[in-house]
């Protein structure tokens, strides 16, 4: 699998901002899919997680109420809708792969795509 991580940008505090993961691969819909985010100096954090159906949802307490993960699987897409953004969210956010569902830790992801930055002003 293949990942491609886009939507980054620069935001207000309070804003939205929504990132889009686009996967090659036939098997796409196997895997459990996840976003993470890193600050530089800072280890790799988990931020959502959403099933090879898309039924199961999980996040970390950090950002639960404010981003919605999504996945399309006829379109090999994942998405990170983020809204009321703290400056606190500003990083480097990734998308990955896994087949271990309920995986929150990155080395328990196989597949990573290129970062996209976020960075949010107060």
């Amino acid at each position: 699998v293949q990942l491609q991580a886009s939507g980054g940008g620069l935001v207000q505090a309070g804003g939205s901002l929504r990132l889009s993961c686009a996967a090659s691969g036939r098997t796409f819909r196997s895997y459990v899919m996840g976003w993470f985010r890193q600050v530089s100096g800072k280890e790799r954090e988990f931020v959502a997680a959403i099933s090879w159906d898309g039924r199961v949802t999980y996040y970390a307490d950090s950002v639960k109420g404010r981003f919605t993960i999504s996945r399309g699987n006829a379109e090999n897409t994942v998405d990170l809708q983020m809204n009321s953004l703290k400056p606190e969210d500003t990083a480097v956010y990734y998308c990955a792969a896994t087949l271990r569902f309920g995986a929150t830790l990155s080395n328990e992801y196989d597949y990573w795509g290129q970062g996209t930055q976020v960075t949010v002003s107060s």
